[in-house]
This record gives C-alpha cells, sequence and structure tokens, in this order.
C-alpha cells in the first residue's frame, strides 16, 4: 500500500520523478501529477480508469500563478478568484498552449483553482509547475475524504499520500466560467451559489449531465457507491420495504428511524446543518456500500444552500437505478 505521511519533500521528489500522489483539499482528496507533463497527467486517467473525454482541474498556489497558464482572465472572474480564493472554486478559463490538451479534453478553456488546504498551498509553493487532480478514486466512485479512503482504493497504484486529515468541505468545487458575458455556473460544489451571486450578480445555472462534458464532473453516473443507491420518499419507502424484508441501509438528512438498527441508518447531520451534511456526505456513503445491506436508500436534502451540491451529487449517484 501507499505511505501515508506529511513530507512535503517527499510529495514533491515524487511528482519531480513523473509519479502520481495523493494529495488533501479542503473538498477531497486529489490524484495529482504535473499538470504540464502529458505522460504523469495520462498517468492520471490510467490510475483511475477515467475517460479522456473527462477534462481535469489543475491546482495553483495563487490568481498570479494562474494567470501563467491562461490567455485571459477576466475581470468578473478575477473579482470571484480575489474573493473566494482560495476555496472550492474553479474557473474556466481560456488556456495557453502550454496547458497539455489532454488536461482539457481538447477544450480551449482549462478549468483551474486555488485549494484551501496548508499542505497541498505550500507543496504547490515549491513546484514550478501546476497539479492536475482530479478526486483520487476509481473513477465513477465516491470521492475520498481521508487519506485511508485513497490508501483503500488507490494504495496500490501511486508510492504516496500527503496525509492532511479530513477534508473540511467534503463535496468538489463549484464550476465556473463566462459563456456570452454572463457568468455561468457548470458544476454546483462547495462554493454556494448566493455567495458567488454576492460578488459577481445574478448567475446562469448550466449544471446538468451528459456524456460530453465541458467541465469537469459532468457526466451523468458519477460519484456512485457500488451497490444500488436509490433516491425516494424514506417515511414511504421503508416500511413497505421492512414488509417485504428488503435488506437494505438509509442515507437522511436527520430523520431517525427507530423500527431500522443504527448499523443500518446514517444521518448526515441531526441538526440538520447543510455544511456538516456536506462534510460528512462521501464517508457516510462509503459506509453503507461497505456495510451489509444490497441496496442504499436515501433522500433529497432541501434544495437551499449547499443543499443544491449535495443534490446534484445524490442524483448523479442514483443515475443508474430506480425504484422496483
Amino acid at each position: 500500500m501507499a505511505v501515508i505521511g506529511k513530507d512535503i519533500l517527499q510529495a514533491k521528489n515524487h511528482l519531480n520523478a513523473g509519479e502520481l500522489v495523493a494529495i488533501p483539499t479542503e473538498t477531497v482528496y486529489g490524484l495529482a501529477g504535473n499538470a504540464l507533463n502529458s505522460i504523469a497527467v495520462a498517468s492520471i486517467f490510467e490510475t483511475k480508469n477515467r475517460p479522456s473525454f473527462d477534462p481535469l482541474i489543475i491546482h495553483v498556489s495563487s490568481i498570479d500563478a494562474a494567470k501563467k497558464y491562461v490567455l485571459d482572465f477576466p475581470e468578473i472572474l478575477q473579482k470571484l478568484a480575489i474573493n473566494l480564493w482560495p476555496g472550492p472554486l474553479t474557473l474556466l478559463l481560456p488556456r495557453k498552449p502550454i496547458v497539455p490538451d489532454l488536461v482539457t479534453s481538447g477544450l480551449e478553456r482549462v478549468a483551474l483553482r486555488v485549494p484551501d488546504h496548508p499542505l497541498t498551498r505550500e507543496l504547490l509553493e515549491r513546484l514550478d509547475y501546476p497539479l492536475a487532480a482530479p478526486s483520487a478514486n476509481p473513477f465513477g466512485y465516491i470521492s475520498p475524504t481521508t487519506p485511508h479512503h485513497v490508501d483503500a482504493q488507490l494504495g496500490n497504484k501511486i508510492p504516496y499520500i500527503l496525509d492532511g486529515g479530513a477534508c473540511r468541505v467534503g463535496i468538489e468545487s463549484t464550476i465556473v466560467g463566462i459563456e456570452n458575458d454572463e457568468v455561468v455556473i457548470y458544476r454546483l460544489g462547495g462554493a454556494e451559489i448566493q455567495e458567488i451571486e454576492n460578488i459577481v450578480g445574478k448567475v446562469l445555472i448550466k449544471s446538468h449531465s451528459t456524456s460530453n462534458p465541458q467541465a469537469p464532473g459532468l457526466l451523468e453516473s458519477h460519484y456512485a457507491p457500488r451497490k444500488p443507491f436509490l433516491l425516494c420518499t424514506l417515511n414511504e419507502i421503508i416500511p413497505e420495504w421492512l414488509a417485504k424484508n428488503k435488506n437494505f441501509a438509509v442515507l437522511s438528512l436527520s430523520s431517525h428511524f427507530p423500527e431500522l438498527s443504527e448499523s443500518q441508518q446514517i444521518r448526515l447531520s441531526p441538526s440538520g446543518n447543510l455544511r456538516e451534511a456536506a462534510a460528512n456526505l462521501f464517508a457516510a456513503m462509503r459506509k453503507l456500500d461497505e456495510g451489509e445491506a444490497e441496496i442504499i436508500l436515501s433522500e433529497l436534502m432541501p434544495d437551499v444552500g449547499l443543499g443544491k451540491s449535495i443534490n446534484d451529487r445524490l442524483k448523479r449517484a442514483a443515475a443508474k437505478e430506480s425504484i422496483k
């Protein structure tokens, strides 16, 4: 398995050698490689078994560092960067030729962000290249939020995991760009719509599933457990499935179901706090996926604030399933 540690120099040495390491961010752990090295980028796709038409996010240490890789940085997006970087915000910007086609899946815009984690920020400041870093998990599976999640999934494929503890935000970044002079949200995530609109005004939301994504993380089926994952109205389905003796587990925001065992249910936030729910989402999905239940039932969250981003992940996780 991979070595897990806090040695930034060791992580840097692996990266300089063209190898991949897992890095912590405030959102999820990333599988990182030199974004300017096409062979290292190809290794990311191979290690994750990720389709090459799904573009990657590259991570930089600052706004000035981001400007090295883009042809233009519109003022309105710079306002977002000034206010929300470092943080769970990714910006789509026209790329310079120095960014390999493989990073952007041949698209003319590159996805960039400054992660809000001290270990990874320090690592980036010590490198003379940015890091391409999608989530450090097999493609389509639940994103990792602890170093041990990464080790369980990819530990036999990478040499080092930089240990930054549990991720604070717990869901991926919000992706924002410009179309026809209008600010567009392509993927809902850790930066809330309201805080973005407080900075730039009304935005257009185009966060939809597609088989030909224009930004990372937009494939229809994604973030999914290996077990069937169904969205439903829990109060209606649980009595019916208990009567049928189905072997299931439940993921809810705050509801407790006394008719179920404690091992059969997880509450993302007993107090109904959506930030706490977002931080706990992927770890909870993973725990239920590793449990004894054959099927996982979940409810949608209140469609406000980070609830919108959580619901986006839940819908993608359930994309292949339907209630039977």
